[in-house]
């Protein structure tokens, strides 16, 4: 079962997050970023948070299960969708305890010009 769009913009609303929180689909999932940093995926219609040293107090009470089939397991969140302030916290408080995405490095241009025929 995939996530339904509805569910994504329910999470998104319950949230309250304006345009910091964004989401991409990604392989009939969505990630979840907060300021451009992945948090949260959305799957089965069900929020799973990353993982995190620094919210294991905000996330020890969830129940765990992974997004996908062989997956890790991770926090699932939908009991707290009904109280925004809780969720809000968890989420920017993920955003805090996650490493900076790395930079990608531009890929080196490569020439255009065929070789010649021998």
């Amino acid at each position: 079962m995939s996530t339904e769009r509805s569910f994504v913009d329910y999470v998104f609303e319950q949230a309250a997050l304006g345009d910091a929180l964004t989401c991409k689909p990604m392989f009939g999932e969505y990630g979840v970023y907060l300021e451009g940093k992945i948090i949260a995926f959305i799957c089965d219609n069900s929020l799973f948070i990353k993982a995190a040293d620094g919210t294991q107090h905000l996330t020890r009470h969830l129940p765990m299960r992974p997004p996908y089939p062989g997956a890790k397991d991770y926090p699932v969140a939908d009991e707290l969708l009904d109280d925004t302030d809780a969720l809000r916290t968890l989420l920017i408080e993920t955003e805090k305890a996650l490493p900076a995405p790395k930079i990608k490095k531009p890929k080196p241009e490569r020439s255009r010009a065929r070789k010649p025929k021998s």
